[in-house]
């Protein structure tokens, strides 16, 4: 994910943090789970991200903790609305988000994963989560009578709810709103897709190792299917842990998005038809690093080399880059510098290429980070479409005539996608729109009348726009 330059991003929880609900089965008793995940939901209401919120959590607790705070995530707009028809007066903060936690979970039986507790069994431990903590002791048999009432009233107190918007889709009424206006056909078919998990997909090293050979050894080592997806992406028939696949160490794979995997080959595709020499590339907003290093290992697969900078205005998130690119073998110029302000750190060298993956409301990623939906508020979106038109307008400069700039975002937002480019080509008669694929929906494949790259599989919503700068300049 892109760096913020100053707005704070929602921390990647993807795929190298899933863990099967069910497995939560071999941990901890559930009442110190539930206390956890209760911990988790407070700390998320309070704005922290969801990665941010369980580094606390004990190592013994973390894979229980991490899968059931998932699903109350996915289902809280529903719990939230439950928990106020069962107790309109809203109670303290612990108590409410244990109540709610645990609305969610019962509600996870009937949609989506199982979480794997009968929800008897999930009301008994709630209450007894609620008695052995002093911030909810004294309120243990206000939430057992609520969660009773509950269980007695299940199908009449859902069937209430779900009249609401939030309830029903289980996303904040100003995100469906927005969404409605964006795309007036499409709308519930984002909203559906936002409602499940997302797969693994990796990006094989193919400098290192074959798309191929690397599919035969997941499942010759690890009896784990895969079948390819973008350029060299591999989708997995279900997550693993990450660094125990084969050739982790070796840099033979990163973690990414299939949609993510698009850029590289739509930069560089363009750049490598109107140069036969070395290009040089920046990629604005680099950390964490994959797509420097797709960068990097795509130009590779073409036998070609390219010099990269990477910039980022976090210097700690510049460390995780240069050491993602050590693991995989891979070597760029690492800056720690604001993109929109290229006075501090630009050599005056123009760019064959820009890659520009600006901060964004991440609402294409909501499968992937559950917690995104409710992190974000409605002034949000054109918070960061004003950042986002700053940092195009500071980087267009510094390409030269003929070169290309790829502009993407994780969001599905049109304010941070097609309202942002049809804006910018407007006022830069020196900007081109090259054949892009626009908008993605989350699971979907290309929407018809868009480029046609390659099959992508299942993936996150995203938006690209490839722009041509034209020699002349106004």
């Amino acid at each position: 994910m892109a760096s913020t330059n100053g707005v704070r991003q929602p921390t990647t929880v993807g795929d190298s943090t899933a863990v099967n609900a069910a497995d939560v089965h071999h941990s901890p008793p559930l009442w110190r789970q539930l206390h956890e995940v209760a911990a988790v939901l407070t700390a998320v209401r309070s704005g922290k991200s969801w990665t941010t919120a369980q580094v606390d959590v004990t190592d013994s607790l973390r894979p229980g903790v991490q899968a059931l705070s998932f699903e109350v995530l996915r289902h809280y707009g529903t719990a939230l609305a439950l928990r106020a028809a069962l107790a309109p007066r809203t109670p303290s903060a612990p108590v409410d988000a244990l109540l709610c936690s645990t609305l969610a979970l019962a509600l996870a039986q009937d949609v989506s994963v199982n979480a794997g507790y009968e929800p008897h069994t999930l009301v008994n431990q709630a209450v007894e989560a609620a008695k052995r903590s002093p911030a909810t002791k004294a309120q243990a048999s206000f939430i057992n009578a609520c969660l009773r009432r509950f269980l007695r009233e299940r199908d009449a107190l859902v069937s209430q709810v779900m009249r609401l918007p939030q309830a029903s889709w289980n996303h904040p009424a100003w995100w469906i709103q927005q969404l409605q206006h964006d795309y007036a056909d499409q709308w519930q078919t984002i909203l559906q897709a936002n409602a499940a998990a997302a797969p693994m997909t990796l990006r094989i090293n193919t400098a290192l190792t074959s798309r191929a050979d690397y599919q035969q050894a997941l499942l010759a080592g690890h009896d784990i299917k895969a079948w390819p997806v973008a350029h060299s992406g591999l989708q997995l028939a279900h997550s693993a842990y990450v660094p125990g696949l084969p050739g982790y160490h070796q840099g033979w794979f990163s973690v990414q998005d299939a949609a993510a995997q698009l850029a590289a080959p739509l930069l560089l595709d363009k750049a490598f038809e109107h140069s036969g020499g070395e290009l040089r590339v920046l990629d604005a907003c680099a950390a964490p690093g994959g797509k420097t290093a797709h960068l990097l290992e795509y130009a590779a697969s073409k036998a070609r080399h390219i010099e990269v900078v990477a910039l980022d205005v976090d210097p700690s998130r510049c460390e995780r880059i240069t050491q993602n690119l050590q693991r995989l073998q891979l070597s760029a110029q690492v800056i720690a510098a604001d993109a929109g302000q290229p006075e501090l750190w630009w050599d005056g060298q123009l760019f064959d290429a820009i890659l520009l993956d600006a901060p964004c409301t991440a609402s294409g990623i909501v499968r992937r980070h559950p917690d995104v939906r409710w992190l974000r508020r409605k002034t949000d979106v054109q918070q960061l479409a004003q950042l986002q038109r700053k940092l195009l307008a500071a980087l267009w400069p510094l390409l030269r005539p003929g070169a290309s700039l790829l502009y993407c975002t994780c969001s599905v937002f049109k304010a941070e996608g097609h309202e942002q480019i049809q804006t910018f080509v407007a006022r830069h008669t020196d900007a081109v729109l090259q054949p892009s694929p626009g908008h993605l929906f989350p699971q979907s494949p290309l929407q018809p009348g868009s480029m046609r790259d390659n099959r992508l599989g299942e993936h996150d919503g995203f938006f690209y726009a490839l722009l041509q700068k034209t020699a002349a300049s106004t």
